[in-house]
């Protein structure tokens, strides 16, 4: 064997390399190399696999909390939006309106007179006399003047809804009033709730002699006819005198007395279903106090019911001002409600056609208030219940 044939041998392998390809049956050792690099990688991958954190479902299924559940319900239907949109302008329309009077002449104080010459007013007298033959005689005479103020007004430029009886701005008047119907209603039903509350748990709770003694009590006010109670009650501040923030918060005190008998019902009733769940036994064998049993594992399960009810009485609550404020015995005409607006109509039946504006307007506010109010309320409780499934 020559010297380069033993050289070429002794460098087979190397040359082997860098000629033969894994295809080929006799590059061997390219093989083996090309099998350890796929094992590496292999190795590799699933290193990195083990690396990472298992995937769980909740991974790939988007969860929502109890109240965005709530939300999407609630915004699922078309009329439970119309009536939080309407109760937003409404709110705007009362609280934040008068605020623009120092930029605009159409804003007017609730109880600001324009002082400005009215329309003439047409008087008639009669006279009677005896003429010359002794027969009595009438006579009719027939003058125009001038009044000192601009009552019954049209619409212009300064009222955009003309004026009423006394001279007030009706436009302006409309948002003040509403300040005090819708605050009334508000006012009202958290007093309402607050006291249903407190009597109806105190009364599913305990039960025995407490939800006698409760129930009973409830059994009386629920009897109570509400209008004829208010009617005599203001025919007595009438008699005495009193001014209207006073009578407002005593017209306050007395809707709260009569309305809290329904919401300790409703409470009660619930209470005496929760407190045999699991998780009041539970609650009751670490030895939490009765508060704490109360508002924080009872209530919390009632609430639901109470904001449906409390958003339900607000439109109870506005019409049975309007009502009050309709004969007269709700607040003085000097604090404007939508109320004593709309008592222009048992003043003249000519006001009914010659004065639309005086009360078509407030009639409207009084209108889309209490159905927001009951649009909204419906949705919020089919939002709450469970077995909603559209």
């Amino acid at each position: 064997m020559d010297k380069e044939t033993k050289e070429r041998e002794e460098n087979g392998a190397v040359d082997g390399v860098e000629n033969l390809s894994p295809n080929q049956p006799t590059g061997q050792f390219v093989n083996v190399m090309a099998e350890e690099m796929a094992e590496t990688k292999l190795a590799a991958r699933d290193a990195e696999m083990e690396e990472e954190e298992p995937e769980h479902l909740e991974d790939r299924v988007k969860t929502l909390s109890p109240a965005a559940v709530v939300a999407k319900r609630f915004f699922r239907s078309k009329l439970s939006v119309f009536g939080l949109v309407t109760l937003i302008v409404l709110f705007l329309f009362s609280f934040v309106g008068p605020l623009f009077g120092s930029f605009t002449d159409a804003i007017w104080e609730q109880d600001e007179v324009d002082n400005n010459p009215g329309k003439l007013i047409e008087i008639y007298q009669s006279y009677s006399y005896t003429d010359s033959e002794g027969n009595l005689q009438t006579a009719y005479g027939y003058t125009l003047t001038q009044n000192s103020f601009n009552f019954d007004g049209p619409i212009s430029d300064d009222h955009i809804l003309g004026t009423d009886k006394n001279g007030y701005d009706v436009f302006s008047r409309i948002m003040y009033g509403g300040r005090i119907s819708l605050t009334l209603g508000f006012v009202v039903v958290i007093l309402q709730t607050v006291l249903g509350i407190v009597l109806g748990g105190l009364a599913g709770y305990f039960g025995k002699w407490v939800d006698m003694l409760i129930m009973r009590i409830v059994d009386i006010f629920a009897c109570i006819p509400t209008l004829p109670i208010m009617l005599i009650i203001s025919y007595m501040l009438d008699a005495n005198g009193m001014q209207a923030m006073p009578r407002l918060y005593v017209m306050m005190a007395m809707l709260t007395l009569i309305g809290w008998a329904g919401v300790a019902r409703m409470v009660r009733g619930q209470i005496l279903s929760l407190r045999e769940q699991e998780f009041m036994m539970a609650a009751e064998a670490t030895g939490l106090s009765l508060w704490r049993k109360l508002f924080k594992h009872l209530l919390p399960n009632v609430l639901p019911q109470l904001i449906v009810s409390m958003t339900l009485g607000l439109g109870n609550v506005i019409l049975t001002e309007a009502t009050l404020g309709y004969l007269g015995l709700g607040v003085p005409q000097e604090y404007a409600t939508w109320g004593n607006m709309i008592n222009v109509l048992t003043t003249e039946v000519s006001y009914w056609g010659q004065y639309p504006n005086q009360w078509v307007p407030v009639g409207i506010c009084i209108v889309l208030a209490v159905l927001a109010f009951n649009f909204v309320g419906d949705g919020l409780r089919d939002a709450f219940d469970p077995k909603m499934k559209r």
